[in-house]
């Protein structure tokens, strides 16, 4: 939500894409959450890297890319839910300013 919405507020750049790094990833959370060892954490931060190095990723901000499917794709309803998406990133906002 909060990448969608910055992307319409920042039309001229930089560019901002969701990113679901991978499920399962061998994380602390996962090990610890579901008891197994999860998959490889290098897909998640080759994801990340390919993002930011890939210019096929330039064009595409306010988009979602869901590493699971290797493809842009749709984001959850609520995040296409333009009303809600500025009720999230507004309370994000005043969190960050109670925090300042």
């Amino acid at each position: 939500m909060w990448s969608a919405v910055a992307a319409k507020d920042h039309a001229s750049g930089p560019v901002f894409i969701s990113i679901n790094p991978g499920s399962l990833l061998a994380t602390k959370m996962v090990q610890e959450g579901f008891g197994i060892a999860g998959n490889d954490i290098g897909i998640g931060s080759g994801i990340l890297v390919r993002a930011s190095l890939d210019d096929a990723f330039s064009t595409r901000s306010g988009q979602y890319f869901d590493n699971d499917a290797g493809d842009f794709g749709p984001p959850h309803a609520d995040a296409r839910d333009a009303a809600k998406s500025q009720t999230v990133v507004d309370g994000i906002n005043a969190l960050l300013d109670r925090l300042a």
